[in-house]
């Protein structure tokens, strides 16, 4: 450790987030800012107003932030009060809001939706010199998050009715995404540190939890957000906050709670659209059990060609291409939470399948987590969450660790490649989480290596082989083999 590394070791873990982090560390405290719940944010619109709206200390300026919320981010109801001030007293209004963009392939119109307020792309346009100017930030992805400037471009005649225009938008993005500074800041943290942050920037108290095999159950949750066709499934009882998690932490990924169609899901054959699936870093379905579109033989099949291969053809000639993982959420009773036991009784049909069940690479056993209460939500200085979602998305993209673990992992004889590919897939994003300052397999030691990342990724895959034995005689007694670390 060089001489630098050793004086930065003595100062505070919060001194050496600031020293590394900068304007992406934020104070949260979830049971104090219950007046920003109250406006129903998402964690990052809520991160954002809050380091603008606090100082050193942490202490946050309620009035501030209060006024900011309301002129900026409108409530829902307050959306017909807009409508009027931009069509009947002619005003230009600025607000922050998600927006998605639709080009009519037949009329070169380029029109756009605010999903969060109802305005549906019938009635907006989008001039031709705003487009040029804007499309390379509106076109990040399907839906983006900005300053949104709204006017109106009055009714020329009977034929061409008066619509809502975009005059501006400018990206939603208060800070950089350095992915090389964000790895080599992880060196100036222990792992136990190290851990305790990654929960801060999702929201939780790592004070909070009982020991550090908890701990990582938790970070077992962001193993989609990193890696590219991770595939889990998650029981556990209600109330442990995984719906949260999936739902409220990341602007990539989509948590489905209730029904949704295979149009929304998979592919809109009317609309020739793809679904959230291709949309996505992760897609998460909640309350499995109940879940009728489950039943659905065409959305079956789809599911498991995206967790084999990434792909599903729809219709007769257009392909679906995946990068999404595929999690599966549900609440069990306490007396089937037991992997040696059958705990899939009560899910839909898919789940009495090995072939489905096959193609999830692991399984977290939701009971080892306790029950969410205010012990357990945040309260400190921790990084941004929108500054952490996007970190994680970009890990996807890093191809080094992969090649890493390829050279780490000793595979044995006649291994079942699906077993591999879910090892070596949990193996990667266990690495990118845990120790993303990893450059080449020397960085890493081989006991570090297997006790955090090899070793959990085997276990989560043998619970899914344990399953697979109880339903089916066929595939009872089967292993996942035992992988080793290579000597480098």
């Amino acid at each position: 450790m060089s001489e630098r590394e050793n004086s930065f070791m003595e100062t505070s873990v919060v001194e050496r987030l600031k020293d590394c982090f900068d304007m992406m560390v934020v104070y949260k405290d979830l049971n104090q800012n219950n007046f920003i719940s109250s406006f129903k944010l998402p964690s990052f619109m809520r991160d954002y107003i809050l380091k603008n709206f606090q100082d050193d200390e942490g202490n946050v300026d309620v009035d501030g932030a209060v006024e900011f919320i309301r002129n900026y981010i409108p409530k829902k109801d307050d959306w017909k009060s807009i409508q009027n001030r931009i069509i009947n007293h002619g005003e230009t209004i600025k607000i922050l809001a998600k927006i998605t963009i639709d080009i009519d392939i037949a009329t070169g119109e380029i029109t756009f939706t605010l999903p969060d307020y109802g305005l549906q792309k019938s009635n907006t346009t989008i001039p031709k010199e705003v487009w040029a100017a804007c499309s390379e930030a509106l076109l990040k992805s399907e839906e983006n998050w900005g300053v949104v400037e709204l006017g109106y471009q009055y009714a020329y005649d009977s034929k061409t009715p008066g619509k809502i225009k975009l005059n501006d938008y400018k990206d939603f993005c208060p800070y950089d995404v350095d992915l090389e500074e964000f790895k080599d800041a992880r060196s100036n943290f222990t792992l136990d540190e190290w851990i305790d942050i990654l929960l801060g920037a999702v929201d939780y108290n790592a004070s909070g939890y009982t020991d550090k095999p908890q701990k990582l159950s938790v970070i077992q949750r962001l193993l989609p957000f990193v890696e590219k066709r991770i595939n889990l499934m998650e029981l556990a009882p209600a109330g442990t906050g995984k719906s949260y998690l999936f739902g409220q932490i990341s602007r990539y990924g989509w948590l489905v709670s209730g029904k949704v169609s295979r149009a929304k899901l998979i592919y809109d054959m009317g609309r020739k659209q793809d679904g959230i699936v291709a949309l996505r870093d992760f897609v998460a379905l909640d309350e499995i059990r109940e879940a009728e579109y489950m039943e659905d033989e065409e959305i079956q099949a789809a599911l498991q060609a995206i967790m084999e291969n990434g792909k599903y053809r729809a219709g007769d000639n257009h392909e679906v291409n995946v990068d999404a993982g595929i999690i599966f959420l549900g609440n069990i009773q306490s007396k089937v939470m037991d992997e040696y036991n059958n705990m899939f009784g009560e899910l839909p049909r898919p789940f009495h399948q090995t072939q489905f069940l096959d193609r999830i690479h692991g399984f977290i056993k939701g009971w080892d987590l306790p029950r969410m209460n205010d012990d357990l939500k945040v309260r400190g200085w921790a990084l941004n969450s929108e500054y952490f979602s996007s970190i994680m998305h970009e890990l996807r993209e890093d191809p080094s660790y992969r090649s890493i673990v390829d050279t780490l992992i000793e595979m044995p004889p006649k291994a079942d490649t699906r077993d591999t590919e879910a090892v070596k897939r949990i193996t990667t994003a266990y690495l990118k989480l845990l120790f993303p300052n990893v450059r080449k397999p020397e960085d890493i030691s081989a006991r570090d290596f297997n006790r955090y990342c090899l070793r959990p990724a085997m276990d989560m895959r043998g619970i899914i082989r344990i399953q697979m034995g109880i339903i089916d005689e066929k595939e009872a007694g089967k292993t996942v083999p035992p992988f080793a670390v290579r000597e480098i």
